[in-house]
């Protein structure tokens, strides 16, 4: 009787602790990134480029502005870059926001899946706007709890809601382990 319970309690405590990881592993991080030369800015998915590559490219100012999920699940929408070679602009769209035959006729290309963002506020969530500059015809990413007025001051208007972002601060891994 002892092993049966000392079995099942083993049993029940790496189910739960490989539900936490699986969790964790389902993460990713969301960075901004800016072209000096094009004044533009990217979002993209940590894994998505390699560094290297945008720094060659001349992207610099890496910031990590939330996180978001790798795979589908409810409550959660598919998360698309798009890039127009006319404007130069990189866009990142929800799939139900516009439809594909709408982005091409705006002349956006290389549609890709970027991440999975949350549909609904929760605990530990940000929500997230995009942004124009109507003067180069560019978007910006950027999630509610950063100081806005920098953007306006730049020029960027026609703040429009996308979707909601994982919050995570430096702290978070301690209590991933609680």
């Amino acid at each position: 009787m002892k092993k049966t319970i000392i079995l099942i309690t083993t049993l029940l405590v790496a189910i739960f602790i490989s539900n936490k990881s699986f969790a964790q592993d389902d993460l990713v991080r969301i960075f901004r990134w800016y072209i000096p030369e094009d004044q533009q800015f990217v979002t993209v998915a940590d894994g998505e480029f390699q560094d290297g590559q945008l720094i060659n490219w001349g992207w610099n100012t890496k910031t990590l502005i939330f996180w978001a999920y790798k795979t589908p699940g409810p409550g959660r929408v598919a998360v698309n870059g798009w890039f127009n070679p006319v404007s130069r602009a990189h866009i990142s769209v929800c799939e139900d926001e516009y439809t594909d035959d709408q982005m091409l006729k705006n002349g956006y290309t290389q549609k890709h899946l970027q991440y999975y963002a949350l549909t609904r506020r929760g605990a530990n969530t940000v929500c997230v706007y995009r942004w124009l500059l109507p003067k180069h015809h560019s978007w910006v990413t950027i999630p509610d709890d950063v100081d806005t007025d920098i953007f306006i001051k730049k020029g960027y208007r026609h703040k429009t809601y996308q979707y909601y972002g994982v919050y995570r601060n430096v702290d978070a891994p301690i209590y991933d382990q609680l």
